[in-house]
């Protein structure tokens, strides 16, 4: 397994070792004394699975508020998305940044999105399934979000689609005006 910083602090590129032969193939895609030797002391909790049925569904920007904010460890399983990460950490020398990276079943990579981050993606592929695993369960009463298009994080999103939303995440805040009860610590 390879763990690659990004320019965000905490946000990670894992390269999970797959191993094929003419049957198929194998890979590990989590083992948690390989992230205690990077570092990364994360206990999940919750895993969960997305489909979606139309290239250019748009799923985000999402987060949790504390004390029921999620690390995410993000897959895409079948099909192609493009996911992004932007720092909300009140005081980060990266706030209202983002980070962005193409998973897809052929790449194999995942994307560990930490505390103070929201999370979205756009889907690349028809019949696109996502999988990701959460160190904290849903709690709907903490579940905040932020609008996919907010011209301060301006996002670069690689579809020229108009995206396929939600009517919550069509109607979510600027940052701005989000509610966020994370800040950056050393």
């Amino acid at each position: 397994m390879k763990i690659t910083p990004t320019k965000l602090d905490g946000v990670m590129i894992i390269q999970p070792d797959y191993f094929g032969d003419h049957r198929g193939w194998f890979m590990e895609t989590y083992n948690s004394s390989n992230f205690t030797k990077y570092g990364l002391d994360i206990n999940f909790v919750q895993d969960n699975q997305s489909y979606s049925a139309r290239k250019g569904t748009l799923r985000g920007l999402h987060y949790q508020l504390n004390p029921k904010a999620q690390s995410k460890l993000i897959r895409c399983t079948r099909g192609a998305i493009f996911d992004v990460a932007v720092d909300i950490r009140k005081g980060s020398p990266n706030y209202g940044e983002w980070y962005g990276l193409e998973l897809s079943e052929s790449n194999k990579t995942q994307l560990l999105i930490p505390k103070g981050f929201a999370h979205g993606f756009i889907t690349l592929t028809d019949d696109t399934e996502v999988q990701y695993k959460c160190d904290e369960i849903y709690s709907p009463e903490f579940d905040q979000g932020i609008i996919w298009n907010d011209p301060q994080i301006n996002v670069i999103w690689p579809s020229k689609v108009i995206p396929i939303l939600s009517d919550k995440d069509a109607n979510a805040p600027l940052l701005i005006h989000a509610n966020n009860n994370f800040v950056y610590k050393l």
